[in-house]
């Protein structure tokens, strides 16, 4: 299966973004329940994070970024990108 990145830039306050968190987190842990193989983190400058995971498909990939809540909340900018791993 495919391996996707979201590469995200965070556009609200902090006390905003961080109401969220809980439920991203929380959708993050089902996704690895589902087998998508998803690891989240942020950079250790302030402002942004990364999803990385697994999709079946560019559209799949497109539909499990859309419904993570920090995206329907409005909380990052992000770019989507499939990475295609060179070594294991």
């Amino acid at each position: 299966m495919p391996w996707f990145v979201k590469i995200e830039k965070g556009v609200v306050n902090k006390a905003t973004f961080d109401q969220f968190v809980p439920a991203h987190l929380a959708y993050v842990r089902d996704l690895i329940a589902r087998g998508y193989q998803a690891k989240t983190g942020y950079w250790a400058e302030y402002g942004g994070g990364m999803l990385v995971f697994q999709a079946s498909s560019r559209a799949e990939a497109e539909a499990i970024v859309a419904a993570d809540p920090l995206i329907e909340q409005g909380c990052v900018d992000y770019e989507l990108h499939e990475w295609r791993v060179v070594v294991e």
